[in-house]
C-alpha cells in the first residue's frame, strides 16, 4: 500500500512538471509565431483602422466622434496585445489619420477645421500609445509570472523527488543540470565532487549575487562572465557536497537576481539528497 501511494505521488510529480514543461512550450510557440509574422501584425495595424474607419463613415450620421474613437481605440488595442510597440504605435497613428479623413468636417480631407474634431484626433493618438504601453507592460507582467511559475515548479518538482528518495542522485544531479541551464539561459552545467579541482574565480552566493575574486560582478550590467566558469556550492547544513561547474561562454546573459537565487534553491536540493543518501 505505501509502495503504491509513493508511485502515485511520483506520478502526479512527473504529470505536473510535463504540464507545466508543456504550458511553457505553448506559451514560446505562440511568442514564435507572432514574432515570425511581424510584418503580418504590422498590416493588420496600418489596415485595420483604415477599414473600421471606412465603415464607420457608411453610419456617421447616427454616430458621434466619440463613439468613432473609442471604437478605433479598440481596434488599436488589439494591435498592441500582440506584444509589439511598433504595432500598436502604427495603429494609433493610423486610427488618428483615418478618423480625421473618414469622420471628421470636411469628410474625405485630412484637413480639420473644428476644434473638438482636433482635440479628439489628438486624444485618440494619446490614448492609442498609452493603451499600447499599457497593454505591452501587461504582457511583461504576465510573462514574468509565467517565468515565476515555472521556476516554482521545477524547485517543487525537485524536492518532492528529493523527498521521495525517486531515482539515484546521478538522475537528480542531470536533471537538476538540465533547469539550471533553462533557468540562467547559459551553454552548459555539470556536477563537481568535493575534492574535484576547478579553475574559477567566480562564485553565484546564496543570495543571488556574483563575486569575482572576492569583489561583487554587475551581473545586470556586464552578464555572466564569458571568460571564466561559475560556481555554485552544492550545500546541506553547513556541509559541502561539491559544486555545479555553470559555462557561458558563447554569449553574454544577464539572469535576474531571481533567476540566481532559484538555481542555489535547486542547488540545495541536491545538497539534501546527497547528504540523506546511504553510505
Amino acid at each position: 500500500m505505501a509502495r503504491a501511494r509513493r508511485r502515485e505521488r511520483t506520478i502526479l510529480v512527473g504529470t505536473r512538471i510535463n504540464a507545466s514543461a508543456s504550458a511553457g512550450r505553448m506559451t514560446v510557440e505562440n511568442v514564435s509565431y507572432i514574432q515570425s509574422h511581424r510584418s503580418v501584425v504590422l498590416g493588420y495595424a496600418l489596415v485595420a483602422p483604415l477599414v473600421v474607419s471606412a465603415a464607420l463613415a457608411t453610419v456617421r450620421g447616427g454616430v458621434t466622434s466619440t463613439t468613432a474613437a473609442l471604437v478605433l481605440v479598440l481596434v488599436v488595442v488589439g494591435a498592441a496585445a500582440t506584444g509589439q510597440r511598433a504595432a500598436g504605435i502604427v495603429a494609433a497613428l493610423s486610427a488618428g489619420a483615418w478618423f480625421d479623413f473618414f469622420l471628421t468636417e470636411p469628410y474625405g480631407s485630412f484637413k480639420v477645421t473644428d476644434g473638438n474634431d482636433i482635440q479628439t484626433t489628438v486624444l485618440l493618438l494619446v490614448v492609442g500609445v498609452a493603451v499600447s504601453e499599457i497593454a505591452l507592460w501587461g504582457r511583461r507582467q504576465q510573462a514574468r509570472a509565467s517565468r515565476r511559475a515555472g521556476y516554482l515548479d521545477g524547485v517543487l518538482g525537485t524536492a518532492d523527488i528529493v523527498a521521495l528518495r525517486q531515482g539515484s542522485a546521478d538522475t537528480l544531479i542531470d536533471r537538476v543540470s538540465h533547469q539550471i541551464v533553462e533557468v540562467l539561459d547559459i551553454d552548459a552545467c555539470r556536477y563537481a565532487a568535493p575534492g574535484t579541482e576547478v579553475r574559477s574565480a567566480t562564485t553565484l552566493e546564496r543570495d543571488g549575487s556574483v563575486a569575482r575574486r572576492g569583489r561583487s560582478f554587475d551581473v545586470d550590467r556586464d552578464g555572466l562572465p564569458t571568460d571564466d566558469l561559475v560556481t555554485v556550492d552544492v550545500t546541506h547544513q553547513g556541509t559541502n557536497h561539491g559544486r555545479f561547474v555553470l559555462t557561458a561562454s558563447t554569449r553574454t546573459v544577464r539572469p535576474t537576481v531571481e533567476q540566481r537565487r532559484v538555481v542555489v534553491l535547486l542547488a540545495d536540493q541536491v545538497g539534501a539528497a546527497l547528504a540523506n543518501r546511504p553510505a
